[in-house]
């Protein structure tokens, strides 16, 4: 039995510096579930440092990555996540979820952005399990330390993160 999609279009927000492969499948499951879905590439992220790539770069890995998807479009953003996501028309944001440290950001960030847009919901989608431990820093580490990262980013960011950390 397939799931019919939703009518509907929701953001999936990231710095996605670089995207790992736990992004995209959140991204691949709610293209499956959402009519429309608007991968919002965050072009500075406050809680975090200068990033790796530029905005542009890191929208042109998700969109090789992605292309199979008619319904999924790739865009960077600088403003609040809630003006973003209503920009685009979204009634949701959805977001992964690996461990209770992403559970309690994320609790305040939907308090936040519940306050400001009753209107868009928040939803949270647990990461695969062979992705669980996956995330952007992880893969920055392993790799400036020679650490293999095949199998954990699409091939074109683990030589492009390669290149980057020569510098």
């Amino acid at each position: 039995m397939s799931a019919s999609r939703n009518a509907g279009t929701a953001v999936c927000p990231g710095s996605y510096d670089p995207v790992t492969f736990g992004h995209l499948d959140v991204i691949a499951r709610a293209a499956n579930v959402f009519e429309n879905v608007v991968v919002g590439v965050v072009d500075q992220p406050v809680r975090k440092q200068q990033t790796l790539f530029r905005a542009a770069e890191r929208v042109s890995f998700i969109e090789g990555e992605v292309a199979e998807y008619p319904n999924v479009q790739v865009k960077p953003f600088d403003t609040l996540l809630v003006d973003f996501a209503r920009e685009h028309g979204a009634k949701a944001i959805v977001k992964g979820l690996r461990a209770i440290s992403d559970f309690e950001y994320e609790f305040e960030m939907n308090q936040l952005n519940r306050k400001m847009a009753p209107d868009i919901e928040s939803i949270y989608l647990m990461a695969a399990p062979e992705f669980s431990f996956l995330s952007s820093s992880g893969i920055k580490e392993l790799a400036m330390f020679g650490g293999d990262i095949s199998g954990l980013v699409p091939e074109r960011v683990a030589a492009r993160l390669q290149e980057e950390l020569k510098r």
